[in-house]
């Protein structure tokens, strides 16, 4: 799902100023480059530089947080032979424009989208959408991938599959419970998200998810054998508030849980429920709660941040997010058209956002998700993270629309060796002028000798050289494989 309420909206262009061409659809930015956090919690020994974390064996980090290495086998004697799987929030995005968006009140638009639903429109207008499209940019990276959720067997349902087949992603049915319910019912179809847009490029969107106290598939009560197998064999376990438009608190809670006991690494994404989650249910404030609490990695809009923190500076609401936080060694704070920044205990990096032509933000952090795992799994410098993270998402932001288009990594790596990032000098003295905090890394064009204060300059002519080599011998690969 991608939205619990009609949204009409008509956005600037979000991008430095750069108008796309016209007779093209911009789309609600969903922000392509973000930010990062990194802690280590607990007792922490220091040894030459050297930063083990000791409860349990997660992440030996060198040189203030700017690289991580992950040793997977002491966090599980399971084989972690998939690099991410995702959970929950699998549907199928019918984009269609419309003379004029639904109607406000509840009952009209419940009308209007039953009337949509009766005559399926024709597949030219059908996109995979939700988590597929963080899964279909981390397999074009090359990272194995897993999507684990509900699709229905219906029309909708197999072209999600055939997708993500096509993709190289492999699909975990979550089916636990399903001879409680009759398989034909409307609460066993894959869920539809109607992506409708105006003569004035205005969006709304909506789903029978809206219209319904429950998740959608709230039928589901426990975690399969099946489903606990792919969590047990990922490195990372994906989730994002979407999900509960679908699972329920407990069920989605119970595979956080799972994936602790098992060792594997949790990123989460609050995203615009975070804010509905935060006031609603008892159940859905538990989770949410555990969710920011157990995460080893949180994403999140610098607007997100500040709901859930109530603190405006999206650097002091980072920390305090890793501070309440009992696992949690990155929050990535998205911060749109002017970049991402990554905090730990003892250092932020930040990387400029890449100067690109806009076409349609949807998917750019989906996109951006993506990369970051990437480096995550990878061990990459934590400015190199966030440069072919930020470099994922304006790449998505270049085409048109969310799913099949997202990036590839051949726009990925044009866009890195192009090297033309987006300088907004003012904003980012500003913020980080004033941060009591040893060392800070930022992503330039050039390398400034004689940096102020605790600014340390990093090239980003030195990062493409130690990224483009990683990523050619990815693009040669798939290449191949196709």
């Amino acid at each position: 799902m991608h939205h619990q309420t009609i949204l009409t909206l008509n956005t600037p262009n979000p991008y430095h100023g750069l108008r796309p061409p016209e007779n093209t659809r911009l789309t609600l930015p969903l922000v392509p480059p973000f930010l990062l956090t990194t802690r280590a919690k607990s007792s922490v020994f220091t040894c030459k530089g050297v930063e083990i974390d000791a409860p349990k064996p997660l992440c030996i980090t060198f040189g203030s947080g700017n690289g991580c290495v992950r040793d997977w086998k002491s966090r599980s004697t399971a084989v972690k032979t998939i690099d991410v799987a995702t959970l929950g929030n699998l549907c199928v995005d019918i984009v269609l424009d419309v003379p004029e968006l639904p109607p406000p009140s509840r009952d009209a638009r419940k009308a209007y989208m039953q009337q949509l639903s009766a005559s399926p429109p024709d597949k030219q207008y059908w996109e995979a959408g939700g988590n597929c499209n963080m899964a279909i940019a981390a397999a074009r990276l090359g990272l194995q991938c897993a999507s684990i959720g509900h699709v229905g067997d219906e029309i909708y349902g197999r072209f999600l599959l055939d997708v993500l087949h096509d993709e190289g992603i492999r699909m975990v049915g979550m089916s636990e419970g399903i001879d409680a319910i009759d398989s034909s019912s409307a609460s066993y179809e894959t869920l539809l998200c109607w992506v409708l847009v105006d003569p004035l490029h205005r969006h709304g969107f909506c789903s029978r998810a809206d219209f319904s106290k429950e998740p959608a598939f709230s039928w589901m009560s426990n975690l399969s054998e099946e489903v606990k197998m792919a969590i047990k064999q990922s490195k990372v376990l994906f989730c994002n508030g979407y999900g509960f438009d679908e699972l329920t608190p407990s069920l989605i809670t119970s595979a956080l849980d799972y994936a602790v006991e098992v060792g594997t690494y949790v990123f989460f994404d609050p995203g615009p429920r975070g804010r509905s989650l935060s006031t609603g249910t008892p159940g859905e404030q538990r989770a949410l709660s555990h969710f920011l609490s157990m995460s080893d990695v949180l994403l999140l809009t610098a607007d997100e941040a500040e709901s859930l923190t109530s603190i405006e500076n999206p650097v002091l609401a980072g920390q305090e997010l890793l501070k309440k936080g009992v696992r949690t060694k990155w929050v990535i704070v998205k911060m749109g058209c002017r970049g991402s920044m990554l905090i730990t205990t003892s250092s932020i990096s930040c990387a400029p956002a890449f100067k690109v032509e806009v076409i349609d933000t949807v998917g750019c952090g989906d996109s951006f998700v993506a990369a970051v795992v990437f480096g995550f799994i990878h061990n990459l410098p934590t400015v190199n993270t966030l440069a072919i993270a930020n470099a994922v998402g304006a790449a998505t932001a270049m085409g048109c629309g969310a799913g099949r288009n997202v990036a590839t990594l051949k726009q990925v790596i044009e866009l890195i060796r192009a090297s033309n990032l987006y300088k907004d000098d003012d904003y980012w003295n500003e913020l980080l002028g004033a941060m009591d905090i040893r060392e800070i890394n930022f992503l330039s064009e050039r390398v400034i000798n004689g940096s102020r204060h605790q600014l340390n300059h990093i090239s980003l002519q030195q990062v493409a050289s130690e990224l483009l080599p990683k990523l050619e011998a990815e693009n040669l690969k798939r290449k191949v494989s196709i």
